[in-house]
């Protein structure tokens, strides 16, 4: 049994052949992906489905907890990655969408401080930095 079956037979998800690719497909992404990505990924690789089942699937493993479901400020699409035991957080362009992943997390202690006043047991978070690379930065796009 491989990886991907594994994770989808722990998760109590059947095995198809729709999720073994899509999985497979996020998994070697260093970047997450909008449903419109691994929609054409699927095509690329002649695997049959339609844009509606590639959400569906989507939502579905990322309430599995298979993979990790979040938004980018100012945008009205969802993105996804597999989910990975070490998070991640991310530089993002506001002019052109590019992401980049930062090394290292500043935020542990943080959380140790807002579960000691709240009482919260804090399971994980997402940091993400707006700004703009140095392509866009120099191309002077809507810097304000």
């Amino acid at each position: 049994m491989s990886e991907i079956e594994t994770m989808l037979k722990e998760s109590g998800l059947k095995s198809t052949k729709q999720r073994r690719a899509i999985l497979e497909i996020l998994r070697k992404k260093e970047l997450p992906l909008a449903a419109e990505d691994v929609y054409i990924e699927l095509k690329k690789q002649n695997v049959p489905a339609n844009l509606s089942t590639v959400y569906r699937t989507l939502d579905t493993m990322s309430e599995h907890g298979l993979i990790q479901k979040f938004g980018l400020m100012g945008e009205g699409r969802a993105y996804y990655e597999l989910f990975r035991v070490v998070h991640r957080h991310f530089l993002v362009c506001i002019g052109c969408k590019k992401m980049i992943p930062i090394q290292g997390c500043p935020l542990h202690e943080y959380e140790l401080e807002i579960e000691a006043k709240t009482d919260y047991k804090i399971s994980g978070h997402r940091l993400d930095i707006y700004g703009y690379c140095p392509e866009c930065a120099s191309a002077g796009k809507n810097i304000e």
